[in-house]
């Protein structure tokens, strides 16, 4: 099976980063595949060179700088030139990679080609359930991007069972268009996590200045995060606990409202990945309750680094913690300081018993089997364009 995917989202940093590049690398190593990459990008055109390298590496073939031009075409236009160029039918991918039977397109635009199947992956609808947070232009790309989708019958992936709901709901695509493939613990964060030994851990430690026992909180600060209402509910805990929050800035505002409290977050800002593991490794609860989530990265990398997990009874989370986590009810801050004192007050024979509930739940996702699933939504892809 010869297979296009378009890699632009790995320079972003973000959540469909990691997707793109893991899922890359693990359709590189199924037998029978054969993967090409399309990227574009003015300014980031280096550092999508050395990404297809890496993702390309386990192939065989790949050898010489020629071999990998013809495995990897990078366009040296951003993104809104191109999105241009492809409404009016210019440049098709099928221009650069040739003979392709599947491609696997980004949420973000859609190519033109009108002669091989294409497979979108759409990770969650947080910018229709929350438009108040939405740029304008970001949500006109995307209703661009979904309608194009579905006049080509394209077929389409959702990283949970409450996505594809969404997808039906919000967007209108029949449920046999939608394949629910659950993502999985991105390698490179296995990679720092496990390389960090005791010496390591205590200068990252020092760093951080993690010197008392906290509830830790990681992700972008927007406001379907919910992390006022965490604020909130840990007021009762803080004499005992700090709360850190790590990552973006974002645009909550939270660093300003938590002034109304008696106790205010440590905010950490963004943390590299062996910083982040630290960080989760010495946490006593690792607190998400978001409102909505497509499906919940943060929690399996707790579960890896055997830390608690407290999160919300709603959306994509659920099918990520299962049993694993204290579920609570997102709106009540009085619920999320219900969970967090359980979490905290268990005994030995129950934490035992959470950590091994963890240690099956994060790995019932496995990489692997993503791969393997998403290569089957591309055979339906096929079969229903050959029709």
């Amino acid at each position: 099976m010869k297979i296009g995917i378009d890699i632009t989202p790995a320079i972003y940093h973000r959540g469909v980063s990691r997707y793109t590049v893991n899922l890359a690398k693990n359709l590189n190593r199924e037998l029978g595949v054969e993967l090409s990459l399309f990227a574009s990008s003015l300014r980031q055109g280096v550092s999508l060179k050395e990404i297809s390298k890496d993702i390309l590496s386990y192939s065989p073939k790949i050898s010489t700088q020629a071999s990998l031009d013809k495995k990897c075409k990078i366009l040296p236009y951003p993104q809104s030139i191109l999105e241009k160029m492809w409404q009016f039918g210019l440049n098709p991918v099928s221009n650069y990679l040739k003979n392709l039977d599947v491609f696997h397109s980004w949420d973000w635009i859609q190519p033109p080609d009108k002669n091989i199947p294409i497979v979108s992956t759409i990770h969650d609808l947080a910018i229709l359930k929350f438009p108040e947070t939405a740029h304008p232009q970001i949500l006109r790309a995307h209703k661009r991007s979904w309608a194009k989708l579905k006049e080509n019958k394209s077929h389409l992936i959702a990283v949970s069972r409450a996505t594809k709901k969404d997808i039906m709901d919000l967007l209108g695509f029949p449920s046999y268009m939608i394949h629910v493939v659950h993502e999985a613990l991105p390698e490179e964060f296995k990679k720092a996590s496990d390389i960090i030994n005791e010496e390591i851990a205590s200068k990252i430690k020092n760093k951080l200045k993690l010197n008392k026992p906290y509830i830790l909180f990681v992700g972008t600060r927007e406001p379907r995060k919910n992390l006022l209402r965490l604020v909130e509910a840990w007021q009762p805990l803080a004499d005992d606990f700090e709360l850190l929050v790590a990552g973006n800035e974002g645009w909550d505002q939270v660093e300003e409202k938590s002034k109304q409290f008696e106790h205010e977050p440590r905010f950490m800002g963004i943390v590299n990945d062996r910083e982040l593991s630290v960080l989760y490794s010495y946490a006593s609860v690792f607190a998400y309750p978001s409102l909505y989530e497509g499906f919940g990265l943060p929690i399996l990398e707790s579960f890896y680094l055997g830390t608690p997990v407290l999160t919300s009874n709603s959306s994509g989370m659920i099918e990520v913690a299962g049993n694993a986590a204290e579920l609570i009810d997102p709106e009540s801050p009085a619920d999320i300081t219900r969970g967090l004192r359980k979490i905290l007050n268990e005994n030995k024979e129950e934490q035992q018993k959470r950590i091994q509930r963890m240690i099956i739940r994060q790995q019932m996702f496995d990489w692997k089997k993503v791969a393997r699933e998403t290569i089957e939504v591309y055979k339906r892809a096929i079969e229903d364009f050959k029709q």
